[in-house]
């Protein structure tokens, strides 16, 4: 067997929170007389964190003090109903648990705030993974390699036995720049053939592809 760590992210690989992100920035945006997003126009917005967020999604030249001010009212309600709609992709914990099963090691990395990814691991994954890092001070938002090297130290595992799963662009580049083979998934945030253009050469199309890809020595990782 290759891998003795895998490494997932959360939003749109793991967890389906979509609909709770984009709940917690029209309340922000409307609250401060900004113009809302559907859930298509949000799903392109996530995936550098939530400053970034915010960033694209109030009105262009809106006046730094102003943008502080939205990221500073969603953050409260985002943790407060961060599990609202939020639930885990059909498949993903039988997965997780057959790969623990197997004797690989799994952990998760994402660049929500730290407390919200403690938050959800234990409501949605407990027991799941040995290791959870997600946006705090020392570390940088993916994709920074800072979370996944972190991974890496806790666990005391090199990055030729870690692969990296994720499902967008930014995961692609994060994986890159931390050295690690990388699987995309096709259920989350982006489609299949945008992955491809941004240099995916590896996919799952099921959490049990997943599963067969990590325990057998697969071949064509970026």
């Amino acid at each position: 067997m290759r891998y003795r760590l895998a490494i997932f992210d959360m939003d749109g690989t793991i967890l389906d929170t979509i609909q709770d992100l984009t709940d917690a920035l029209n309340h922000t945006l409307r609250a401060h007389g900004y113009p809302q997003h559907s859930v298509s126009e949000v799903m392109f917005m996530v995936g550098n964190g939530i400053h970034k967020l915010i960033e694209r999604a109030v009105p262009e030249g809106t006046k730094k003090e102003e943008l502080e001010q939205v990221f500073e009212d969603y953050l409260p309600y985002y943790e407060e109903h961060c599990a609202d709609a939020t639930k885990p992709y059909q498949g993903i914990v039988p997965a997780i648990l057959r790969l623990r099963e197997l004797g690989i090691m799994t952990a998760v990395v994402s660049n929500k705030k730290d407390s919200a990814v403690q938050e959800l691991c234990e409501i949605y994954f407990k027991g799941c993974f040995q290791a959870a890092v997600g946006e705090r001070d020392g570390v940088k938002r993916k994709p920074a390699p800072d979370s996944v090297n972190e991974v890496l130290k806790t666990l005391g595992i090199r990055k030729e036995e870690a692969v990296y799963i994720g499902d967008s662009d930014v995961d692609l580049q994060t994986a890159e720049n931390a050295g690690m083979d990388v699987i995309a998934v096709t259920w989350g945030f982006r489609s299949k053939q945008f992955l491809k253009e941004h240099g995916a050469r590896v996919f799952a199309d099921t959490p049990e592809d997943l599963v067969a890809l990590i325990r057998t020595d697969a071949h064509g990782f970026v």
